[in-house]
């Protein structure tokens, strides 16, 4: 079985083995696709036009493979050309909460009324930018966006009451919209 996938103009890509590095206007990603498992039934192939997904055989499970491999590759292309962005909103009803940014470090103040902080650390490569209630974080890495949105959700997830009326909270609005 065989994917052929197109490289988008103004991307260059290298491969080394499993290895992959994808460049663009917006930086370089990089990422290794080693799997001991899979490794013995995948190739990742450079051609002059693309990439090529190489599987040993037909079955569901090298079919499965390939279209993850080739997803996560043009998810790369959309990250190096232009870049992710999640939109997160700040909700209280009963007591106000504020955010207060330090580098890399995020800290929820005043959560539910509790006098202890929630710290948040937001990836490398992540740019969180706060405006009031409004929370934008932007990068050229899907997964890591991703996971800083899902950290600010996690942070302040309240599980205790009924969450129909306690719907205090930092909640996704926006969700990997490929910036312009």
């Amino acid at each position: 079985m065989e994917l052929n996938i197109k490289v988008p103009e103004g991307i260059e890509v290298s491969v080394e083995g499993f290895k992959v590095k994808v460049n663009g206007k917006l930086g370089t990603l990089e990422r290794d696709f080693y799997n001991r498992g899979t490794a013995s039934y995948i190739k990742i192939e450079k051609t002059a036009d693309g990439l090529k997904i190489v599987g040993k055989d037909e079955t569901k499970k090298v079919k499965a493979v390939v279209g993850t491999l080739a997803a996560h590759l043009r998810c790369m292309f959309i990250g190096v050309s232009k870049g992710y962005k999640y939109s997160l909103k700040v909700h209280y009803v009963h007591y106000p909460m504020s955010l207060e940014q330090k580098g890399n470090e995020i800290t929820v103040k005043n959560y539910m009324g509790g006098k202890g902080n929630r710290k948040l650390k937001v990836p490398e490569g992540v740019k969180v930018q706060i405006v009031k209630q409004d929370i934008t974080l932007t990068g050229i890495d899907k997964e890591k966006v991703g996971q800083a949105a899902a950290n600010f959700e996690i942070a302040t997830r309240h599980t205790k009451n009924d969450r129909r009326r306690f719907q205090d909270g930092i909640f996704i609005t926006e969700k990997a919209a490929a910036m312009k």
